[in-house]
């Protein structure tokens, strides 16, 4: 399967040139083959291209402009739908093809295939490599060792009343000392109106 973007190499609208860079540029990017067809030097790619554009897909005057992307006879979309797909990790998708292993786009797909098997659980690793990652975990001093898992609860539940109780302790200090400030300033304010008045 080959990608055919639609350009126009003589464009005068700089839009038009940037957008086709960007498409251009992001296949390069992602070693995606593809072929660059002109439509402003070759009449029959402009003709065929005008003609397999969806007619839902057209602008208002029925001239679709380039960028416009096909994989071999299927069209994919404009230089809008490529920058959706683009934002959201589905430019394989958009373009019909396979993403390849280790792609964000494969990784999507991957986790959205497990949740919809109702496998979202972590997959099992034979025993060899547990142990070798096991062992690097107690040389680090990363281990987590197997306890009583009664104990584990206690003391995490221990903990969160500790943290629960902080905040009510802070609360009830800052408390305390803002009715102090109060009350010392009041005391200020009264001493400073009987000297006025005295002076009177």
């Amino acid at each position: 399967m080959v990608i055919k973007v639609f350009l126009a190499s003589s464009s005068g609208s700089t839009a038009i040139k940037k957008k086709q860079q960007d498409v251009v540029g992001f296949l390069e990017a992602l070693k995606i083959d593809y072929a660059q067809l002109d439509i402003a030097s070759n009449e029959d790619n402009r003709m065929w291209m005008r003609e397999n554009v969806p007619g839902e897909k057209k602008p208002t005057n029925g001239i679709p402009l380039p960028p416009q992307i096909f994989n071999e006879e299927m069209y994919c979309g404009d230089y809008d739908t490529f920058f959706e797909a683009k934002e959201d990790n589905s430019v394989y998708e958009f373009l019909g093809l396979t993403p390849p292993p280790g792609s964000k786009e494969a990784q999507q797909a991957e986790n959205v295939q497990k949740l919809h098997n109702g496998s979202g659980t972590e997959e099992h690793l034979d025993d060899d490599t547990t142990k070798k990652e096991l062992v690097e975990a107690e040389q680090n001093g990363d281990a987590h060792t197997e306890d009583d898992p009664g104990k584990k609860a206690e003391t995490d539940a221990q903990e969160e009343n500790v943290e629960e109780e902080e905040p009510a302790e802070e609360d009830e200090e800052s408390r305390n000392v803002a009715e102090e400030e109060e009350q010392e300033e009041g005391e200020e304010d009264r001493e400073e109106e009987e000297q006025a008045s005295e002076e009177d």
